[in-house]
């Protein structure tokens, strides 16, 4: 059976901790940034971790 190659797109927008978490950037902080407060953008620029939910998906796309 030939090796599974990783989802390129996963590869850039995904980073596995060390402890084998995942971490991701959040949405919404390109464009349209004046209507948003000060506050949502602040917490928008921090990186955050995936949902349990979500985990084995981006783990498949990442062949974990």
């Amino acid at each position: 059976m030939p090796k599974l190659k990783t989802k390129s797109g996963a590869k850039k927008r995904f980073k596995v901790t060390g402890t084998g978490k995942i971490k991701h950037k959040r949405a919404f902080k390109n464009h349209i940034l004046t209507k948003k407060e000060t506050k949502q953008k602040r917490r928008l620029g921090n990186k955050s971790l995936v949902k349990k939910s979500d985990m084995n998906n981006v783990k498949a796309m990442l062949i974990l």
